[in-house]
């Protein structure tokens, strides 16, 4: 039964243990985009204000809750690529969880709250992580975006181009439906354009359209959380 005793102990997992299961959670994610030739890779941890960043860990006022990591330009941008960067997370969670429960049984590690702690609630977060539903702000869970991988379902995919427009001479910038958002008489500036526009809008992709061919630049591949 909960008592009065045990109400630090609660804290202590709140505040200590769940953000390095969060932590774990994004290394997961992140491993397998470096592995798959992602770039500018970050991880969050937290909700709110940013508190600090160090290197590619960026850790909010709100550390304890929420986290998410985030890359750009897959280099392989494969359904079977996206499918382990989305599993990474729960795969760090049960990895860890299984590391302490063996370091636990031989005797590596004193058994006590905070392992047990931590095994709890490494299996809670991989529970819903896996569980295929969708979230009130409109993105998934990781177990939707991988089911609807495995169903070879495609997400809705915004494609953002620039090309020349040699009448007018001005570098114009098309969104997905080929509308002409921006033009500049600079490359430079259309490309700068098409990229806020693409990274706002994730999952897109960024085409380069001149000489009559196009030919993929970058990519924003969808965020797992």
């Amino acid at each position: 039964m909960f008592g009065i005793n045990d109400i630090p102990k609660f804290f202590l997992a709140f505040f200590l243990v769940l953000p390095v299961i969060s932590f774990l959670h994004e290394a997961g994610h992140v491993f397998f985009a470096w592995l798959m030739g992602g770039k500018n890779i970050k991880v969050t941890v937290g909700s709110g204000d940013v508190l600090f960043r160090v290197g590619i860990l960026e850790v909010r006022k709100y550390y304890f809750w929420y986290g998410l990591c985030s890359y750009d330009n897959l280099k392989r941008n494969q359904r079977f690529s996206n499918i382990l960067i989305f599993s990474g997370g729960v795969l760090f969670n049960a990895l860890s969880a299984v590391a302490i429960v063996f370091m636990v049984e031989e005797d590596m590690l004193e058994p006590g709250m905070l392992t047990y702690q931590f095994t709890y609630f490494s299996m809670y977060y991989i529970f819903f992580a896996l569980l295929p539903m969708p979230y009130p702000d409109g993105s998934y869970s990781d177990g939707k975006y991988i089911l609807d991988l495995i169903r070879n379902r495609p997400t809705a995919e915004s494609i953002y181009r620039i090309q020349w427009d040699e009448k007018k001479e001005q570098w114009q910038v098309l969104d997905h439906n080929r509308t002409v958002v921006e033009a500049f008489k600079e490359e430079e500036q259309a490309l700068a354009r098409a990229h806020q526009l693409a990274q706002n809008n994730r999952p897109s992709r960024l085409l380069h359209t001149k000489n009559g061919e196009e030919v993929e630049v970058f990519n924003y591949p969808k965020v797992p959380l």
